[in-house]
């Protein structure tokens, strides 16, 4: 194993910790719809417990709602239900075969709740590269203490991991502060 491979596999490693992140925060709501939200409620699907995504299908009726059309009749109750015992706050309407998820608008107190949801994702995030930093450095250390890379080779690979790292962590703080702006906008 070289310092480039070593440098490679952080930076990928890197990258699937902000891609975790872009999801995590897809799951933090603002006062838009989406239908990503509802990616953690589970329906019971004769006697399996399904994502709501593989028995209905999820569109958005307006910047507010969401609309679920069951592929099944008889799941519209079921749907409802899940939605209603979610931690979401979530109060669906059934409209004959459409089910409509209003979002309700959300008061100044649980927008500042949702940014410290939001910098707390954030900061796992960063802690996340900061780790894979450390691993990759001590991998580097590990290969000029068995003499396979030199000194020389050490201080230039722990310096563009750094660069990795800060790039990385920027990009944290980028997607962090955007997701923050959208909670706050009324």
């Amino acid at each position: 194993m070289s310092t480039q491979v070593i440098q490679e596999q952080a930076s990928v490693k890197m990258e699937s910790s902000i891609a975790a992140l872009k999801s995590g925060l897809t799951k933090v709501r603002t006062g838009r719809a989406n239908p990503a939200l509802l990616d953690t409620v589970h329906v019971d699907y004769y006697g399996a417990m399904l994502p709501l995504s593989q028995v209905a299908n999820l569109s958005l009726i307006d910047s507010r709602t969401i609309g679920i059309q069951p592929w099944e009749k008889s799941m519209s109750a079921k749907i409802e239900k899940a939605i209603r015992e979610s931690d979401l706050g979530l109060n669906p309407a059934s409209m004959g075969e459409l089910i409509r998820v209003p979002m309700p608008m959300m008061t100044e107190e649980r927008r500042r709740e949702l940014t410290k949801v939001v910098r707390n994702e954030g900061e796992a995030a960063k802690i996340a590269i900061r780790n894979l930093r450390r691993d990759a450095n001590d991998a580097v250390k590990k290969l000029v203490k068995d003499k396979l890379a030199s000194e020389d080779e050490q201080k230039r690979s722990e310096a563009d991991i750094q660069k990795l790292t800060d790039r990385h962590i920027s990009e944290v703080d980028r997607l962090v502060a955007a997701k923050e702006q959208d909670i706050m906008a009324v």
